[in-house]
């Protein structure tokens, strides 16, 4: 945190890692940029993604307001996701992540 005026601000990095520096968050946003995706379809395509690791970043995603879970009456029911307009704006910073990484991982 930054003082100003004696008053305590978060920082804007902090903030951002709180909201998608979750050891699965990247990955699972990654999937999202591609379109909507079905739970299973995230698990499948995630290697080594527990069930419970999944379902926890994706409740933590949507509550942040990064995606959006959308439910359908069928038997079994049917739960899609879909990023947000915030969720699509992570789209530049982890190209460059993902580049940076390349240079220096």
């Amino acid at each position: 945190m930054e003082k100003l005026d004696g008053i305590l601000i978060e920082c804007s990095i902090e903030k951002a890692l709180d909201i998608i520096g979750g050891k699965w968050s990247f990955l699972v946003i990654k999937e999202l940029f591609d379109g909507t995706r079905r739970f299973g379809e995230l698990q499948r395509s995630i290697p080594k993604i527990s069930p419970k690791a999944l379902t926890d970043t994706l409740r933590h995603l949507e509550n942040h307001g990064v995606l959006t879970r959308e439910t359908f009456a069928t038997v079994p029911v049917t739960v899609e996701y879909t990023l947000t307009e915030k969720g699509h704006s992570l789209n530049k910073m982890l190209k460059e992540m993902k580049k940076w990484g390349a240079q220096w991982g």
